[in-house]
């Protein structure tokens, strides 16, 4: 036979929602493996279960909690409507403005401006406009322009049909009596004021259009000319607050700019005064030039002549050593007759060679030639004395002026040096000076431009469409407050639904039965009406519960090898749960089979068969067990053929003791030899000892289930404590079902009674 598993219930357990079932793994027998690996067992497959989504749960637990779900909805759409209705009309006018950021500087200097704003787009600017608009200031101008006095306030501020509604369900706060009231007609006016800035507050709010530099100004009240009025005073106020803003700042300006403008000019002048008088008694000469006196601009001039006189200096020397040297310096060769000569001296040089193949030295030409040629040498020899003479004199020349200009400097260095120590109080006088004319300056024309520009007072804020009367109420919307109402309906609905349905830790269907207990459901007995009586429903064959106890007995056909078992137990976690009369409905359909059928009520504390029966329990099973009678004597007739009974007999102090003894395991062998079969009517498995003691005797234990009443955790533990007895377990029978109640088809997508009753009218009663 195939092992029954167990799920551990864990916390946070959805208890109701489960998982997509995988058939295989609904075990009807467990008693071919040890309880305690079952449970493990039980335990991982649950794991695997929780982890998959089954959609089709969360649809059948809106089914049936459908009926909660519209009524939720249903009440909340009808508040929804009812505060439309008894809500005061709301009013709404819309004025749009433009605001622009213009640039008006009062006193602009460098690295910033001191007063006014400046130009470009502030992003903080948008939403400090809208701060002034909303201000008190301007909500208390606006409440005087439009004159308001009592009665518009009383108009204005009267309470609707739901504000009094609401009015009522709140406590009204008493004054204190330690407040003295407002009296005199001062204190009047003020509180009035008070009263009707407090409305023009309440009713203004500040859209700005998002990338531009629009602004939607709305105004809310009960009366729609009132809203237009109020729309169109707020910006208006808003515009006129902004130009005496600006129009305050200029004349601020003007005052402001004049007191600077003396403090300025009499430090500039008393700056100047302390330059001239310092530079006379030092005897310094300002020459226009920055930071430099006479001394230091002559010695300047003087470096730089030195540097051209060294470089003088240097060539010509050069120049000399070269020419020292016997080298002549080109360019002063080229200057001088030298080439010339030595080009003539070459001439005769070549005639007095040509002529020496002819004529001997001695010979009269030949010694004029020669004399011409030592004459040209003489005068060669004189230019170039003439030329190194020349390179001496340059050289000479350029080195007595170099040193005459280092002279004249080491002098005006001395003197510059002096110059700058006396000038440096000077420079910081004149500094003074060059900064004072520049803030007299920059002061004296900006208080030009604020005299020129004082009265002209343009606007940045101006209104593009003003407010009109609205024809219509803004709110409340009855198609919003509906759609919202029907949302919030449904969605109110559906979580008290799940919520109900997580709260609710029974087992309710086949589904929870197999889910939750991991075993195979043989059946499913429907609830029955509440004029029938289970007495009538059994003796009709045609009705759904006879129906259904025949397909339980047609299960337990198939739940062994060798059919139905021959002593099979049928016990519960708790009490009331239909053992009684599923014991004597199965022990009925078998003896229809033409099978001999022994009931024993082994309920020893709570016994219930006799009073089925109506038979006196004189003798049962505790006088047998306690060896007080024989097995005949136990017997009685149940009135129905081939059915005996064995009642519970006199109540024993000790029934776990009783039942424990080897006289029980004799009584099951003498049943199932005389009889087919043997059913036991046992008790409750939680708090007691009996059924697991009864359920390892027997050959199959059948474990009720009540629908929405047997809670998951009694239900696991009670099967816990079956499967630690080696209890065989033949499966769960499902009583008192509602398939209408519980939202769940059962058999193929076919509703249980449908089922049941394919072809003959449903019968449905309360057991």
């Amino acid at each position: 036979m195939s092992d029954n598993r167990l799920p551990v219930d864990r916390s946070g357990d959805d208890g109701h929602l489960p998982a997509r079932m995988d058939p295989r793994s609904l075990h009807p027998l467990a008693h071919s493996r040890n309880g305690t690996a079952l449970a493990l067992d039980l335990q991982a497959e649950q794991r695997r279960d929780d982890d998959e989504i089954d959609l089709l749960a969360y649809w059948h637990i809106l089914v049936k909690r459908r009926r909660l779900i519209a009524s939720i909805l249903i009440a909340v759409v009808a508040l929804a409507l009812l505060a439309t209705l008894m809500a005061t009309p709301v009013y709404r006018a819309t004025v749009v403005m433009q605001i622009e950021k213009q640039g008006n500087q009062v006193i602009q200097m460098q690295g910033g401006q001191l007063g006014g704003d400046g130009f470009g787009w502030d992003p903080d600017f948008m939403q400090t406009q809208i701060g002034l608009i909303k201000s008190r200031s301007l909500a208390e101008r606006v409440a005087a322009d439009l004159h308001m006095n009592q009665a518009t306030l009383k108009s204005l501020s009267a309470p609707g049909w739901f504000d009094r509604l609401a009015g009522l369900l709140r406590p009204q706060t008493r004054k204190s009596a330690a407040t003295p009231p407002v009296t005199g007609t001062q204190g009047t006016d003020a509180r009035l004021q008070r009263a009707a800035a407090a409305i023009i507050g309440g009713g203004l709010s500040v859209d700005p259009v998002r990338d531009s530099k629009l602004v939607l100004i709305n105004f809310d009240s009960s009366s729609a000319q009132f809203s237009a009025a109020a729309a169109n005073a707020i910006a208006d106020g808003f515009i006129a607050a902004g130009l005496e803003r600006r129009f305050g700042a200029t004349s601020y300006a003007k005052t402001y700019l004049e007191d600077q403008l003396k403090l300025t000019k009499a430090r500039l002048e008393d700056s100047e005064r302390k330059l001239v008088q310092f530079a006379q008694e030092q005897n310094l000469v300002d020459t226009g030039d920055k930071g430099q006196s006479l001394a230091v601009q002559n010695l300047t001039q003087l470096n730089a002549a030195l540097a051209t006189a060294q470089d003088q200096r240097i060539r010509a020397q050069a120049r000399w050593r070269q020419a020292s040297g016997g080298a002549m310096p080109a360019d002063m060769i080229g200057n001088s007759n030298i080439r010339t000569l030595q080009q003539q001296k070459g001439a005769l040089q070549a005639q007095y060679q040509l002529k020496l193949q002819t004529f001997k030295p001695e010979y009269p030409e030949m010694r004029q030639l020669k004399g011409q040629i030592d004459e040209l040498d003489r005068q060669i020899a004189q230019e170039v004395a003439n030329v190194r003479t020349s390179v001496k004199a340059e050289y000479d020349a350029a080195a007595s002026q170099e040193q005459l200009l280092s002279g004249q400097i080491a002098s005006l260095r001395t003197q510059a040096l002096d110059v700058d120590g006396r000038s440096i109080q000077y420079n910081i006088l004149k500094r003074e000076v060059d900064t004072n004319r520049q803030l007299y300056d920059g002061l004296l024309q900006r208080y030009k431009e604020v005299g020129v520009t004082g009265d002209v007072r343009t606007n940045d804020v101006s209104i593009i469409d003003r407010a009109e009367v609205p024809g219509w109420r803004f709110k409340p919307s009855l198609t919003s407050n509906l759609s919202i109402g029907l949302l919030f309906g449904a969605l109110l609905g559906v979580l008290v639904a799940f919520l109900l349905e997580f709260l609710d830790d029974t087992l309710k269907t086949p589904g929870d039965i197999e889910q939750k207990l991991k075993l195979a459901v043989l059946g499913v007995v429907p609830k029955l009406g509440s004029r029938d009586s289970v007495a009538v429903v059994s003796e009709d064959p045609q009705s759904s519960f006879s129906e259904a106890y025949r397909s339980v007995r047609t299960a337990l056909q198939f739940a062994t090898d060798h059919g139905v078992p021959r002593t099979l137990l049928i016990s519960s976690s708790g009490p009331g749960e239909g053992k009684s009369t599923t014991a004597q409905a199965l022990a009925r359909q078998l003896t229809q089979m033409g099978k001999r059928v022994l009931l024993v009520d082994a309920d020893l504390r709570n016994p219930s068969l006799h009073k089925t029966f109506g038979l006196r329990a004189e003798h049962g099973l505790s006088s047998l067990l306690a060896g007080a009678c024989a097995f005949s004597a136990a017997l009685q007739p149940s009135g129905h053929e081939r059915l005996d009974l064995i009642l519970a007999g006199p109540l024993p102090p000790n029934p776990a003791e009783l039942l424990s003894g080897s006289k029980m395991i004799s009584l099951l062998t003498v049943g199932a030899e005389r009889y087919d079969h043997v059913i036991v009517d046992g008790p409750p498995v939680l708090g007691l000892a009996d059924a697991p003691i009864l359920a390892n005797a027997v050959d199959g234990t059948l474990l009720m289930v009540t629908s929405g009443k047997t809670k998951i955790s009694a239900a696991q533990a009670a099967l816990k404590r079956l499967l630690a007895a080696r209890a065989r377990i033949v499966g769960c029978l499902l009583t008192k079902y509602d398939a209408r109640t519980a939202g769940y088809g059962y058999g193929y997508g076919y509703r249980h009674e449908s089922y049941y009753a394919y072809g003959n009218k449903p019968r449905l009663a309360k057991s």
